[in-house]
């Protein structure tokens, strides 16, 4: 574990002697990713995937490994010699005849004997009969190329209701593929972002700013002062630069890179690591610590004008959040998880406890702006502080409305054609699927022409189709609705991948189509340059 995910006075001295369990070892690496509460919530989480060919089997593999509570195939099809030929979790001639969704579920069971496996022989249209009330169960329905009267339906039945589990729509012919995840909103906590929270040192905390300005660097040894954590160093840095220059932090690259070398002439030896990383790090010396624009963003979200008992925990916090950043000098909570640097084990201690404290006393600030009316798990807080700098809320549109919007499709026509021409291809062949269905078993029949003539009557009045069509519908007239193992392969990590997103509620998941094209080895997403 590094040192920017722990306390480093309890990494120096604590000591265990329980050696981790059968299930931390098995899931050591993902445990990494997602700590134990995105693996409890894995773990509690009850997939439907809508037909059990290969690309499903593929993005079930990919759940079932890392330990997903429980998984569902929907399937009424009987195992043919196609199926049992691109399908590693069909079993040759030993399949062959029997219910496809029942052979899958329990080849995928061998993977994992911690997770559940149900078939469910029924059609697609049972399900549908059966209402939305079947579907509700569920954390996640995925659903592989049904057609398209089918896939509006199930559309529909997920998108009325706001607590409707999430649906993933995966669709696939030949070497291309797309996926869609539907979901009204979605809020994410740990997301994992590569911007790190600020340290402060342009606005350094009364703590911080004293204990710094009574530190006497000439006064000190060779060894404490080639370990003298950069926060020290930048501040007291900034400080003789304002002195030198009015108060007037540096602008422009050529009084940034003057005040970079101001930091390294602060050098007693030419090989003080720890003043070339002040140099390297002086960015957050003159980077003002502010509310980052999407949090900003979020304290105007419509949710928190209508916040009540039942409201989601998480815009009670953001509530909490806009109350907090409106109170000088605070802009968000200070976080005492501290990057790693260059200094000695007791000069970092002594840093990290000046952040702590005062981490601490803004925790306690922050969750008196919580209503008292609104009881929300230590733990939460802790993490929702944590991250404060980070957290997003997602917003999708249904999937029938994608290709009614005709914005939207001008929008990608002009920084994404290849996508949408992979996108309308792919629909076509959906609504043609519907419209002549063909017998079980049997692969259908398109001609490019038969391809071209129904994307045009799927696209709104003054939308044209992109010159990549052709190549596209070409594509998919060569191999309709096939289910090729390099392709499915692929999808299977993407969408399990993005699956698992949406289960930990951790990490960003895509929040738009994203196509695949195999044949250049490209991902794209739909509308987006």
């Amino acid at each position: 574990m590094s040192l920017e995910t722990q306390n480093i006075e309890q990494a120096t001295t604590a000591i265990t002697s329980d050696a981790p369990d059968s299930k931390t070892r098995r899931y050591d690496r993902q445990l990494r990713l997602w700590a134990a509460t995105g693996q409890a919530a894995l773990e509690s989480a009850h997939i439907l995937v809508a037909s059990s060919a290969a690309t499903c089997t593929s993005i079930l593999k990919n759940l079932v490994l890392p330990g997903v509570g429980a998984f569902t195939i929907l399937d009424d099809t009987i195992v043919t010699p196609a199926d049992a030929g691109n399908n590693f979790f069909l079993e040759g001639p030993h399949s062959i005849g029997k219910s496809r969704a029942q052979e899958a579920v329990r080849l995928l069971g061998e993977l994992n004997d911690g997770v559940r496996g149900y078939a469910d022989t029924r059609s697609v249209e049972d399900l549908l009969a059966a209402g939305k009330s079947e579907l509700f169960k569920y954390t996640l329905v995925i659903a592989h190329n049904l057609p398209q009267s089918q896939l509006e339906t199930l559309s529909q039945l997920l998108w009325e209701d706001e607590d409707a589990p999430p649906l993933v729509v995966v669709r696939s012919a030949g070497f291309l593929a797309e996926f869609f995840i539907q979901q009204h909103e979605h809020t994410v906590i740990e997301s994992h972002s590569d911007d790190r929270p600020s340290l402060r040192i342009d606005k350094p905390f009364p703590a911080l700013l004293q204990y710094a300005q009574s530190l006497d660097l000439e006064a000190l040894d060779p060894t404490e002062h080639g370990h003298v954590p950069y926060v020290y160093i930048l501040i007291k840095a900034m400080e003789k630069w304002n002195r030198e220059h009015d108060g007037i932090p540096p602008r422009g690259t050529v009084e940034r890179n003057a005040y970079k070398d101001s930091v390294l002439q602060m050098k007693h030896k030419s090989d003080e690591e720890n003043f070339d990383e002040a140099a390297s790090q002086a960015y957050r010396s003159f980077l003002e610590t502010k509310v980052p624009s999407e949090i900003a963003q979020l304290f105007d979200d419509p949710k928190l004008q209508t916040l009540d008992a039942m409201s989601p925990p998480f815009f009670h916090l953001v509530a909490a959040l806009k109350k907090f950043a409106a109170q000088p000098p605070y802009t968000l909570p200070l976080t005492s998880m501290l990057p790693d640097m260059k200094a000695s084990t007791e000069a970092y201690i002594t840093l990290q406890k000046l952040y702590k404290k005062q981490a601490e006393q803004e925790k306690a600030i922050f969750k008196s702006f919580i209503s008292p009316n609104v009881k929300i798990d230590d733990d939460m807080i802790d993490t929702f502080v944590r991250n404060a700098h980070a957290i997003r809320v997602i917003r999708t549109s249904s999937w029938n409305s994608i290709d009614r919007d005709s914005a939207k499709l001008e929008n990608a026509l002009a920084s994404s054609p290849k996508a949408l021409a992979i996108h309308l291809a792919l629909s076509a062949a959906s609504s043609l699927a519907s419209k002549t269905p063909s017998p079980p078993g049997e692969i259908p029949s398109y001609t490019v022409e038969d391809i071209l003539q129904e994307a045009r009557s799927l696209l709104p009045s003054g939308v044209s189709l992109p010159t990549e069509f052709e190549d596209m519908a070409g594509e998919i007239a060569r191999t309709p609705n096939s289910d090729l193992p390099n392709t499915a392969a692929l999808i299977g990590g993407l969408v399990a991948q993005e699956s698992i997103k949406m289960i930990t509620k951790q990490y960003i998941p895509i929040s738009d189509v994203c196509t695949v094209d195999l044949v250049e080895a490209s991902t794209e997403i739909l509308g987006r340059t």
